[in-house]
């Protein structure tokens, strides 16, 4: 099977086709409504559903665990970072939905609002007392200090004989 676009007769329908048509949908075969509407599933209306899909990136350096957070529009006091449970990570905020106008016609409403919450577990080597965030333009940084680690003792033994 090809992976390559059919332009004389449409597209071909394959999930490995990146330019596939159609969307694959891992529930489709789940007894679950055909969309997730707000009167089947309240908590995930238009409102609700904000950052559902917040990136994080976590990386590891040689001193620390760095966590990086796409959250633009946010200001720092809309946004929450916790230390829970002693080794869990909390990250949480919410974004407003905008006003609307009774002048207003909306063409197209992409960017979401609500809340968004996502929670990481630590490494026993985190030191959580030290824990230090930042944010600039859009981006949180959340920077996990590491205990150093003790290298072993080593002492050479003479061998006699």
């Amino acid at each position: 099977m090809s992976l390559i676009p059919n332009f004389f007769g449409g597209r071909r329908n394959n999930v490995f086709d990146p330019f596939s048509l159609d969307v694959w949908d891992p529930f489709k075969d789940f007894p679950f409504p055909n969309t997730l509407s707000s009167a089947s599933f309240p908590e995930f209306s238009r409102e609700n559903s904000a950052f559902v899909s917040t990136r994080v990136d976590w990386k590891e350096t040689p001193e620390a665990h760095v966590f990086k957070a796409d959250i633009p529009g946010l200001k720092k006091e809309e946004v929450k970072v916790q230390i829970e449970d002693d080794k869990v990570l909390h990250i949480s905020g919410e974004r407003n939905v905008e006003k609307e106008d009774k002048n207003d016609t909306w063409h197209r409403v992409e960017r979401s609002s609500g809340k968004f919450m996502r929670r990481f577990r630590l490494p026993e080597n985190a030191k959580v007392e030290q824990v230090k965030a930042s944010m600039e333009n859009g981006v949180l940084t959340v920077t996990v200090p590491k205990e150093e680690v003790k290298k072993p003792d080593v002492k050479a033994i003479e061998i006699s004989g």
